[in-house]
């Protein structure tokens, strides 16, 4: 696994918080003190809550951020004691409730899984954290850590394999062909959701990058999915958000007009995409030849993008 994928997480850690420490959430103090790369600081503080409240899904979640922190700054072993640690303390969790009875235990959770994967393939065992991988996946099909583990699988295995076909069942704008009548072309997918800021910052890049070579051949398709609510946190039936998925497509992606939008819950699932936006690069055989889950800049894409058409 490149190192660049391992340091995915630490982008959080730029987050400003503004609170005083002694009004934020365990987990807010955490991430600050580990934005400081203060990590004694940060486990004293799980420590302490642990000591005051037992296990729970607070203290869980803020201890995967020490398991985090540790995978991004390459101390494995620490980086694997605190996420079986973490892994094995929320099992006992489950075992007096659902896994999606608060928000906290499953980012806990999938966290845990995530960095035992990311050692896993960083010690060069790949097969292994796959084997893994897809066994948690079973263990968790259906639950809202299913996608956070597909995405995982495909950081570690989907380059250089055949691009999953996605549902164009229902779209918006023009009409997605599948992406096998796409080959001969290289072709950029683009995850995006209506509420995620990171996905307008990457619109102009990929409309530049369709300029430069749409006509080479470059072709650009934009997967979304309805979340369960509009404008403000607003819960929404699904042909409401649909409706309202299309304004945004229209206010906020008027510079990628002809890009085909595939509205599917099944293509974030199988691509993995819990991160917003997630690109991936199939070349012209229909072989993906990058997964980046986040923001990648003009400069980052375009060499990438050559490379297809040489």
């Amino acid at each position: 696994m490149p190192v660049r994928k391992l340091r995915l997480a630490g982008v959080l850690f730029a987050l400003s918080l503004a609170l005083p420490a002694s009004s934020q959430s365990l987990t807010k103090q955490v991430r600050a003190a580990l934005a400081d790369d203060n990590f004694d600081q940060a486990a004293r503080l799980v420590e302490k809550h642990k000591a005051g409240h037992g296990i729970t899904s607070e203290v869980l979640e803020a201890q995967s951020w020490l398991a985090r922190w540790a995978l991004g700054a390459g101390k494995l072993e620490q980086a694997e004691s605190l996420a079986a640690n973490t892994h094995r303390e929320a099992l006992e969790l489950l075992k007096k409730r659902p896994l999606d009875a608060d928000s906290q235990l499953p980012i806990a959770l999938g966290a845990a899984i995530e960095v035992q994967a990311q050692v896993l393939a960083a010690r060069g065992e790949r097969s292994t954290a796959v084997a893994f991988l897809k066994q948690e996946l079973e263990n968790y099909r259906g639950t809202s850590i299913h996608t956070r583990i597909q995405k995982n699988i495909n950081l570690i295995s989907l380059e250089g394999q055949p691009a999953l076909e996605l549902d164009v069942s229902q779209w918006l704008g023009p009409q997605p062909p599948p992406l096998r009548a796409l080959k001969g072309r290289p072709v950029l997918l683009f995850f995006w959701a209506h509420w995620c800021g990171d996905c307008k910052w990457q619109a102009p890049i990929l409309a530049r990058l369709l300029n430069d070579f749409g006509p080479k051949g470059l072709a650009i398709l934009g997967p979304t999915q309805p979340y369960g609510y509009v404008s403000r946190g607003q819960p929404a039936s699904r042909a409401e958000e649909v409706l309202y998925i299309d304004q945004v497509r229209q206010n906020s992606y008027g510079n990628l007009a002809s890009m085909p939008v595939p509205v599917s819950e099944e293509n974030f699932r199988i691509y993995g995409a819990s991160t917003t936006p997630t690109l991936v690069l199939i070349d012209a055989g229909g072989v993906v030849s990058l997964y980046h889950p986040g923001q990648m800049s003009y400069e980052q894409l375009a060499p990438r993008i050559a490379e297809l058409f040489r």
